[in-house]
């Protein structure tokens, strides 16, 4: 649509109308002698007299291009704009990490499919995880693996088919055959330094003990809470195992309570979905619609009309007034019409 950015300005419409009834006409004096026979002298000398007082009088093209032009420049000073359509941005307000133990006890295939089969543990992680980022169209999805020590496999980002295609190609044990769960809560609170999300979600899941971390899970924990990092924990695997094939349950449970996340638990494939179904649940898709329209300004358009109209006028009073000039050098009669007479002699008066 279009709109003026100053549409107070054309109260100024009337400004020379009330000028010219306001204020007094302008009066030039100049320097004369009185003569009780100048009548004769001006005879004797082939003269002609002129009017003791010269009014400047103004023709039609005067009266229509002076308010045309008025109008365009106080049109051109106010603006004009075309405004276009919305562009709209969904900026997520949420960046959630995926943190996924990748030992080399997620090669067990002691994991039941809704069906009853057994798979491998990392099959089944691999299927609901990917499902689960399929339904967080407006997240920034960053994912961590870890083994013997977590390393970085997408930094947050929309591109969630990449995120994907990085899950398809997890192996057990390319990170090693050790479960350093602190160090990667650690690398996790690391990568959400320079995020300016609103809401920051970690989801660690692991079917170990931590037995490779340098940093002390409590101590991780404590980290995120105090940079507002939630985490929620999830343990699959034997919690009956004995060494690091054991999955601490009671220190999901202690990492999850101190950052104000939540602890769960899936013995299979099928309790797995439901516990991602429920962490889709408690963290609501959340982002922001910005909205901004693009304005294209307009105002060279009428000023330029203006300027075109004055010029085009000026250039027609000056071809008037040399033709004039022209004939009066050779001495023709000048017979124009009295308002082209009027124009050419009062060239000021434009």
């Amino acid at each position: 649509m279009y709109q003026l950015e100053f549409p107070w300005l054309l109260a100024l419409l009337p400004l020379p109308l009330l000028v010219w009834w306001l204020m007094p006409p302008y009066r030039e004096e100049s320097a004369s002698v009185r003569l009780p026979f100048f009548g004769e002298v001006a005879s004797a000398a082939g003269l002609k007299p002129a009017p003791g007082a010269v009014v400047p009088r103004t023709h039609w093209l005067q009266k229509v291009i002076a308010p045309i032009a008025w109008v365009l420049v106080l049109l051109a000073l106010a603006r004009p704009q075309f405004v276009e359509p919305p562009i709209e941005k969904v900026q997520p307000a949420r960046d959630l990490l995926l943190a996924l133990d990748l030992s080399q006890s997620m090669d067990a295939r002691d994991y039941k499919r809704p069906d009853g089969t057994a798979i491998a543990r990392v099959d089944a992680v691999r299927q609901v995880v990917q499902d689960f980022v399929t339904r967080r169209k407006g997240d920034r999805i960053g994912l961590v693996v870890f083994g013997d020590a977590p390393y970085p496999q997408a930094p947050f980002t929309m591109d969630h088919a990449l995120v994907q295609t990085m899950l398809g190609e997890m192996i057990p044990g390319m990170a090693g055959p050790s479960t350093a769960l602190g160090d990667a809560v650690g690398l996790g609170i690391k990568m959400f330094e320079h995020s300016k999300a609103p809401q920051k979600v970690m989801i660690v899941l692991t079917d170990g003990n931590d037995t490779a971390s340098k940093m002390p899970p409590p101590r991780a924990a404590a980290i995120a809470r105090e940079r507002g990092v939630t985490v929620h924990t999830v343990g699959i695997g034997d919690p009956g195992a004995t060494g690091e094939d054991k999955v601490d349950l009671d220190l999901l449970r202690q990492l999850a309570a101190t950052t104000g996340g939540r602890y769960f638990f899936a013995g299979d494939q099928g309790e797995l979905e439901q516990i991602y179904a429920t962490l889709d649940r408690i963290t609501p898709e959340n982002q922001k619609v910005l909205s901004w329209r693009p304005r294209r300004e307009l105002f060279m358009w009428p000023l330029g009309a203006a300027v075109l109209l004055i010029v085009a006028y000026q250039l027609q009073m000056t071809a008037i007034v040399l033709a004039r000039r022209a004939r009066a050098a050779r001495g023709e009669d000048d017979d124009e019409p009295s308002a082209l007479k009027a124009s050419a002699g009062q060239e000021g008066g434009a």
